[in-house]
């Protein structure tokens, strides 16, 4: 049972979050041979105020 996590930062609609967990699925079933009612999709939206790069938050960016 694949599972995977998507991190990324908020501000996706919820029609974009759904496209993409179907791609994946997609990618997943096309690829691996894994079954999509097996496919796990997580995906976490990370305000910009906890993510930082270069020792910087993003939202300071």
């Amino acid at each position: 049972m694949p599972f995977i996590n998507v991190k990324m930062l908020e501000g996706r609609t919820h029609e974009q979050k759904r496209e993409l967990a179907r791609a994946i699925t997609d990618a997943m079933v096309n690829i691996c041979d894994a079954k999509a009612d097996g496919t796990m999709v997580v995906i976490e939206d990370i305000p910009r105020d906890h993510w930082a790069r270069g020792g910087t938050l993003l939202s300071e960016q």
